[in-house]
This record gives C-alpha cells, sequence and structure tokens, in this order.
C-alpha cells in the first residue's frame, strides 16, 4: 500500500493537479497543461510526421491540436483526463487527427505557442527507418524526457561550479569509459581516476533522479510512474540494440 509520503510526493505534479480539474474547478489546471504541453511538442510532431505529413503542415498541426487542447480547459469544454499524460495527449491526438483538422488549422490563429526550433533535425536523427506512428510517438517522449533531464543536469553542474568534470563525463553516462579513458580525462582536468570513477557514479544517480521526476510529473501514482519508467526504459534498450 502506498505511504502517506509517496501519496504527498504526487499530490501536486502537473498532471495531477490536470486530473483533478476533472472533477473540480482548479485556477491552476490550464497553467499546468500548458506547461507539459510545451514540454511535449516534439513527440506530437514525430507521430503526426510519421503519419505522413509534410514537415511544415505537421508543424501547423502540432501547433493547432496543442493550442486547441488547451483552450479546451480554458473555456471548461474539456475531455475528463482518465489515465497518464502520455496517454491521453496520443489519445486526444489520434481524436483531432480523426475530425476535420483541415479546416481547424486553415482558420487557426494560435500565437501563443512557439515550435521548437530543431524539431525536424531531431526526428531525422531519432526516427529514421520504418517505426510506426505509435513507436515514433513512444521513443520521442522517452527522448524528450532524458533530453529534459541532461539539460537540467547540465544546469546544475554550470552553478556548482563542476561543468569542465560533467562535459567531460556525460558521453559516458550510459556506458563506461574503455581502457585509458579515465586516465586520459583525469589528464585533462588534472584530477585523479579514482575521483573521476566516483563522479560518473554520481552523475549517473542524478541523471535517473532527475528522469524520474521528468516522468513523476507526468503521473498522479507511484504504480503509473513505475510503468512509465518500464516504458522509457524499453525503448531505449530497443534503441540500443538496433543501433
Amino acid at each position: 500500500m502506498m505511504s502517506v509520503r509517496s501519496s504527498d510526493r504526487f499530490a501536486t505534479t502537473r498532471w495531477s493537479v490536470v486530473m483533478r480539474s476533472a472533477s473540480s474547478e482548479t485556477a491552476d489546471a490550464s497553467h499546468a497543461l500548458t506547461e507539459l504541453a510545451q514540454r511535449y511538442w516534439y513527440p506530437v510532431y514525430a507521430y503526426v510526421r510519421r503519419c505522413g505529413h509534410a514537415p511544415a503542415i505537421a508543424e501547423d498541426i502540432t501547433r493547432c491540436f496543442l493550442g486547441g487542447l488547451m483552450q479546451q480547459f480554458r473555456d471548461g469544454a474539456r475531455s475528463h483526463p482518465q489515465c497518464h499524460f502520455r496517454r491521453f495527449l496520443l489519445d486526444q491526438l489520434n481524436a483531432f487527427l480523426g475530425g476535420d483538422w483541415r479546416e481547424i488549422v486553415d482558420n487557426d490563429s494560435t500565437t501563443e505557442l512557439a515550435a521548437p526550433g530543431d524539431l525536424e533535425a531531431r526526428n531525422e536523427r531519432d526516427n529514421a527507418g520504418a517505426v510506426s506512428p505509435e513507436q515514433a510517438y513512444e521513443r520521442s517522449f522517452a527522448l524528450e524526457v532524458v533530453v529534459r533531464a541532461l539539460r537540467r543536469l547540465h544546469s546544475e553542474a554550470r552553478q556548482t561550479g563542476r561543468l569542465a568534470m560533467y562535459e567531460a563525463l556525460e558521453p559516458h553516462l550510459a556506458n563506461d569509459p574503455v581502457a585509458g579513458e579515465y586516465e586520459a580525462i583525469a589528464t585533462q582536468l588534472q584530477t585523479r581516476p579514482l575521483a573521476l570513477i566516483v563522479a560518473l557514479k554520481r552523475l549517473r544517480q542524478r541523471f535517473r533522479e532527475l528522469v524520474g521526476q521528468e516522468l513523476a510529473d507526468t503521473v498522479t501514482s507511484a504504480e503509473d510512474l513505475a510503468a512509465e519508467q518500464a516504458m522509457l526504459h524499453g525503448v531505449l534498450s530497443g534503441m540500443q540494440t538496433r543501433a
């Protein structure tokens, strides 16, 4: 059974705020959903691209879809979420694409959303090959979580004056250095190899914590978080196997 402390952890996640708005008016629901939508432009775009739409059209569809979803929450005419954010977002996207999206996009005047500038470059790099729209979505969602965690890890290293060590060790977060690399990095940073081993262990631990925090913001329970962590692990493991 979930402890009180564990339950409290999920009481104020952004998705918890959105979920509570399904049964009562919550002033922060629109803001919470806006933040989540802005974070996860990329998987929506990747899904739409894999459905066969050209880059410019896919960007317009993504902007219009996310803008319309946020407007529904502001207007109170929202769909009631019954699942975690990743599933909800895809379900809503499929409903949007199954409707008269062309007319909606043609008449869209959404100006509050600005697309990330690297969407197509990332999509070409991450989703090359014969993957389905659902696979592209899950892969891109997982990678967005990783990218956000890495950005936070980079920021923490800069703030604590350890940026040089972070930049030297970041390529080894997933794979151990080969023979001689610790020594070469130690010489570069004027430190001992043992200090790098300890630093890399701590970086990996902190990276896992940050990934968990990013995912926690999209769920409402420890069970859902464990499921999302399993999804992410499975997606990333599959990508490494195919690499």
